[in-house]
């Protein structure tokens, strides 16, 4: 697909960070920042979404606001998740074009100019993608590259296995995610769900420069259960065939019961096949109910209505009064 280019020089540009407990990286990654795009002719705003911390991470914000006025951000009154930070990001900046990045310094400021480069050259989207990162560790490789190979197969909106939330997005794609209203979201999926034409880049992931990572084992679990049911009723049909085969099996030992009681003689009970066929069921059963009950988790939630974030405290930004 053909993308227009235009000049966009005089443009406003977000960059949208959420933060939780970065206070070690904060000041490292202002100065990177303030270096990159002071070599940019576009202006700047930098929104920081501090997503419930609890060491001095907003005090270290109220600093560099007062020596930067292009440095913004908000507080949650509480810890409500990395999707919910970008998603305020996403509805609090108002530039022209939206740059998503993680303030851990994996996701590196030097690639900026690129970013803007390709969205010059008229792409909406300009996504990056993880050649690597350095210090991860296998089992976080493994559980990824399984998560998106189940998320693709299931779901019909493909999502790039190593693509990061690192990325630009023109107005008119930030426009179409904010009229978005649910609860439980994975943003590249919702961003790929969009269609708009997007480029790549590849980069390489350097180790966190201080502290550890937030995404505990649950919440990666948690996220990769509300990708696959936000863009799949796969597993719904998945149940269902499973029913059909277990009544299969089951009518099949039927009959081989039956010939075995008329025609062997060999009808002995015996507790080891009992006890396979109890469990099997039993098995089937708690996972087809399991998968429901993901999705009516999600209906219930969806019901209640609640906002996905809420504002403590700002600094430089207009809050609407729905957001507080």
């Amino acid at each position: 697909m053909k993308v227009k280019k235009s000049s966009r020089k005089s443009d406003l540009v977000s960059i949208v960070v959420p933060v939780l407990n970065e206070s070690e990286n904060l000041a490292e990654l202002y100065r990177q920042l303030n270096t990159i795009l002071a070599e940019l002719s576009y202006k700047f705003e930098i929104l920081f979404v501090d997503d419930g911390s609890t060491d001095s991470t907003y005090r270290l914000l109220e600093g560099l606001r007062r020596k930067d006025e292009r440095v913004k951000a908000v507080s949650f009154s509480r810890n409500f998740g990395h999707q919910a930070a970008l998603t305020a990001g996403l509805q609090l900046a108002r530039g022209n074009a939206v740059i998503m990045m993680d303030g851990d310094l994996q996701h590196p400021p030097a690639l900026i100019p690129s970013l803007l480069k390709e969205w010059e050259a008229g792409f909406p989207i300009v996504y990056t993608v993880r050649k690597e990162t350095q210090g991860e560790s296998f089992f976080k490789k493994a559980a990824s590259r399984m998560f998106y190979r189940l998320l693709n197969s299931f779901s019909d909106t493909p999502v790039h296995q190593a693509a990061a939330d690192f990325r630009l997005l023109d107005r008119k794609v930030v426009a179409s995610l904010n009229t978005f209203q649910e609860r439980d979201r994975l943003l590249r999926g919702l961003i790929s769900w969009v269609g708009f034409p997007s480029k790549s880049l590849v980069y390489t992931a350097e180790a966190r420069a201080a502290g550890k990572s937030k995404y505990t084992l649950r919440k990666m679990v948690k996220l990769a259960i509300d990708g696959i049911t936000s863009f799949s009723t796969a597993p719904l049909h998945l149940v269902t065939y499973v029913g059909f085969v277990v009544c299969l099996i089951s009518f099949m030992y039927g009959l081989y019961s039956l010939y075995a009681f008329f025609f062997t003689g060999l009808t002995v009970p015996g507790w080891t096949s009992l006890l396979i066929t109890v469990l099997f069921l039993g098995g089937v059963q708690l996972i087809s109910i399991g998968i429901m009950g993901e999705y009516l988790i999600r209906v219930y939630n969806e019901s209640k209505g609640r906002p996905l974030y809420i504002i403590k405290d700002s600094l430089g930004v207009s809050i609407p009064r729905s957001r507080t």
